[in-house]
């Protein structure tokens, strides 16, 4: 049974879902449905619109500190939505904020430091994997795409040519879908977002040089095609 003052923090991954309200009154039915009954008061409630560019949460930030002054609890819909994103758990750690999920009551600082370490280290893990993946397949002289690109073949009567390097390239958004969907996943979904994570996990685009928005553009482009 909930007792006292609660501010909810509600995050959304695209400014669409935040402005037609998709994915926030199922958060805000889950906050509701948590403090149903009881002897409680909803202060006040702040939505994250996440652009996934960087880890910077303005709103997040806002919350934590109006819990913070006025000895609220800070209330979110689900953990499993944020339960790897390092920025968040970080965040509540450092607050000291009183902290509660509607979908797993239970969980208490104890468990967002355990889930702060483990995200930490998954992150970790996933750029090592990575990284000694794409190594692997440099070393069997695997090769992803031409340097030059189809643009250099063009008008020199190389159509095969220019087809091979599409086709390499259809090939590397392939090979990178799983990785970009992961990212996707984690919360970064605008185009500089995406091509910043990806940087940071080294993988390189098909002309082994790194990510720009027009390139992630591409890639998306060539998945949706």
């Amino acid at each position: 049974m909930a007792i006292g003052k609660f501010v909810s923090y509600l995050r959304v991954s695209t400014d669409k879902q935040g402005k037609s309200g998709l994915g926030l009154e199922a958060q805000r039915a889950a906050v509701a449905d948590y403090l149903n009954g009881g002897r409680w008061e909803l202060i006040a409630e702040f939505v994250e619109v996440e652009s996934g560019k960087d880890d910077q949460r303005p709103k997040l930030r806002e919350a934590l500190h109006r819990a913070k002054v006025t000895g609220a609890t800070l209330v979110v819909a689900k953990l499993d939505r944020l339960s790897r994103n390092v920025a968040f758990l970080a965040s509540i750690q450092e607050s000291k904020v009183k902290f509660v999920c509607a979908d797993m009551p239970e969980a208490n600082e104890f468990t967002i430091h355990i889930l702060a370490a483990v995200a930490q280290h998954e992150r970790k893990a996933i750029s090592e994997r990575t990284r000694s993946a794409m190594q692997a397949a440099k070393a069997r002289g695997q090769v992803f795409g031409n340097p030059n690109g189809a643009r250099a073949l063009r008008g020199l009567g190389n159509d095969a040519g220019v087809a091979a390097v599409k086709a390499a390239a259809d090939r590397h958004a392939q090979e990178v879908a799983p990785i970009v969907h992961d990212i996707q996943a984690s919360g970064a979904t605008t185009l500089l977002g995406i091509a910043g994570e990806l940087n940071a996990r080294g993988i390189l685009t098909s002309r082994r040089g790194k990510w720009h928005a027009t390139t992630v553009k591409r890639v998306l482009e060539k998945l949706d095609a």
